[in-house]
């Protein structure tokens, strides 16, 4: 084995920690932050915006700072509404594409497919950063949607500008209008998971972005990021394990034998929050009403059991991956599309992110502190 003892030492790169960057400021944000036991939006706690705002008036302002006047918001509404029709090229396109892939996959593609019908796609300033902005955060939900009818051999269902992007979601998704009820319950959803201060897709797109890539390159690698369970698939993971368990007296025996096993019981634990995540506790509420509303109650009630159990167990608490679980299946979202629909959402912060990094950039160029052999010699092929 080669000798190691001329590697860098263990305090050259003081301060750094390997595994996961847990504790490392690598950016100063306004956007938004976890205070002790809330989320924040610049200035504006998550508990307020959900009872009070639209996701569209929280798009505005995590993008420009600040709430916007009655006059600002029917403007951003209508370049939204205008933004909301994908290219005629590219529903034909939807149709022949393949359907039985990973969701996000399909999202991925068709948000690259989208750069080459934007002529402002590689115009770097910030007139053409919002245009753009704007055009993926009216569109990203309706692709969601488009992806759900084609793979049910049906044509996408076009937007109605008229509607919010609440409701022109949940229909492209239902095919069905969605109750003033189920738009606000999905209003405040999309609010819930607009933005998380730091978040792994959000540091993606902010690292892709520093690059001076291109907004739409920078969202994708925000995607790619998502896509991934330890960040957007826990709440179809949670829907699943519901399913899998059945009923209220299976829990016990379900867990045991999860921690006998070892495996993560999903839903449960925040890297950041460690009195509770404010967004599971506003999703609870809706949880047990919305499940009641459909006929499946019982649902609400295993989640409140695990919930019981895992705090008394395992300390763990509820993240907004839990709850969100049991509201996206009773507004009939299907379980493989909670993590494009958080993308749907989390477009709005990661825009913000980006066009924040544009204005102050500096390429991300970390240090990694290097554990492998300094002295290596070249052996030829036929001695080794």
């Amino acid at each position: 084995m080669a000798n190691t003892a001329n590697a860098p030492k263990e305090n050259e790169y003081e301060g750094a920690i390997d595994r996961g960057l847990e504790g490392i400021i690598a950016c100063s944000s306004a956007i938004s932050t976890i205070d002790g036991t809330t989320l924040i939006y610049r200035g504006h706690t998550i508990e307020d915006l959900a009872e009070n705002a639209t996701f569209e008036e929280v798009i505005y302002l995590l993008w420009f700072g600040a709430l916007p006047t009655a006059g600002e918001l029917e403007g951003f509404r209508g370049r939204l509404a205008r933004s909301m029709t994908l290219p005629e090229e590219m529903r034909v396109w939807l149709l022949g594409m393949p359907k039985k892939v990973h969701p996000m996959d399909f999202l991925s593609a068709v948000v690259a497919g989208l750069t080459l019908h934007d002529p402002e796609a590689n115009i770097m300033n910030i007139t053409a950063a919002v245009g753009k902005a704007v055009r993926l955060t009216a569109r990203i939900g309706l692709v969601v949607g488009a992806y759900e009818q084609a793979r049910n051999g049906r044509w996408p269902i076009e937007a109605d500008p008229t509607k919010s992007i609440s409701w022109n979601i949940l229909r492209g998704i239902t095919g069905k209008a969605p109750t003033p009820a189920q738009e606000r319950d999905f209003d405040v959803c999309l609010i819930l998971h607009a933005d998380h201060e730091l978040n792994a897709s959000a540091f993606s797109a902010r690292v892709t972005a520093s690059t001076l890539s291109g907004m739409y390159s920078s969202v994708l690698a925000a995607i790619g990021t998502l896509k991934g369970p330890l960040h957007g698939g826990a709440n179809a993971a949670v829907m699943a394990m519901l399913r899998q368990i059945g009923s209220e007296d299976k829990i016990d025996s379900f867990l045991a034998n999860a921690f006998a096993s070892g495996d993560k019981i999903m839903g449960f634990g925040h890297r950041v929050y460690k009195n509770g995540d404010p967004r599971a506790k506003i999703l609870r509420t809706m949880s047990e009403r919305l499940t009641s509303e459909i006929g499946r109650p019982e649902f609400y009630r295993m989640s409140q059991k695990l919930e019981k159990l895992m705090s008394e167990k395992k300390g763990l608490i509820p993240n907004v991956d839990f709850y969100s679980a049991t509201v996206y299946n009773a507004l009939g979202i299907p379980d493989d599309l909670f993590t494009p629909i958080f993308a749907a959402s989390r477009i709005a912060g990661w825009c913000a992110h980006i066009m924040e990094q544009y204005q102050n950039n500096r390429i991300y160029r970390p240090r990694a502190r290097y554990i492998g052999p300094m002295d290596a010699r070249y052996v030829p092929i036929e001695r080794r």
